[in-house]
């Protein structure tokens, strides 16, 4: 039977490459997404992957959507925690509002939709979680104090919960992208866009397909004896 998996901030970006990614592996998918109604209309049109609208950090909302998706698709079994997005600015100058924001959308709802499907994971005895950090929850960035305390917030979430459910065969790990060209990326004015490249040993801007592929490998039955662990996907521009 076809594994069925949610992707949150599914229908755009790298979202969309892990759902198209995982569809190719022979889940069943299911997408979320925030706001963009168009968008997500185009992406299933071109897909064939429903999506569902749900604001992830919304915690009843989230439970609603995972709820329906769960009649309509069936039980989670992967589960993708993509969804994020940035309000950047300097410390002096952020305002408490856009600190709330991105941690209430990138951190807060990884803890949402993990609640919504960890029981039924540890009742089957299968479950796949891949939380996607990010290169600037690990080195930190300019600008970015939300943002980066909320992928950094992602990385010691996935490890604390690897923990508590390794026991049942449900694995959680974590992807780290660096810079990808993604509409959030490609937003960077030119001049700074070329500095960041030159900072990466492998000469380019990474590829929601890179990023896919390392979901897939985390999320497949093969991957059984990997949990708490952090791959790193950055073309060389941060090592550990």
């Amino acid at each position: 039977m076809a594994r069925v998996a949610l992707v949150t901030g599914g229908t755009r970006g790298i979202g969309e490459a892990i759902s198209v990614a995982l569809k190719d592996m022979g889940c069943k998918v299911a997408a979320n997404y925030g706001g963009n109604d168009e968008a997500a209309q185009k992406f299933t049109e071109r897909t064939g992957i429903p999506s569902y609208k749900f604001d992830v950090g919304d915690y009843d909302a989230v439970a609603a959507g995972i709820a329906k998706i769960g009649e309509e698709v069936g039980p989670i079994d992967i589960l993708v925690n993509n969804a994020g997005i940035t309000r950047d600015g300097v410390l002096a100058k952020m305002t408490l509002e856009k600190w709330n924001k991105v941690l209430q959308t990138n951190l807060t709802s990884c803890f949402n939709t993990c609640h919504a499907v960890v029981d039924g994971m540890r009742e089957r005895g299968f479950g796949r979680i891949v939380n996607i950090g990010s290169l600037n929850g690990q080195a930190g960035q300019y600008g970015q104090v939300n943002y980066a305390a909320a992928k950094s917030g992602i990385h010691g979430f996935t490890k604390a919960l690897a923990l508590e459910l390794a026991g049942k065969h449900v694995t959680v790990n974590a992807v780290a992208p660096g810079y990808v060209e993604t509409e959030m990326v490609r937003a960077v004015p030119q001049p700074i866009l070329d500095k960041i490249i030159k900072q990466i040993p492998m000469g380019r801007l990474g590829k929601p397909e890179d990023i896919a592929r390392a979901v897939v490998f985390l999320a497949a039955d093969d991957a059984d004896f990997i949990t708490g662990s952090t791959l790193s996907i950055n073309g060389g521009h941060h090592m550990y």
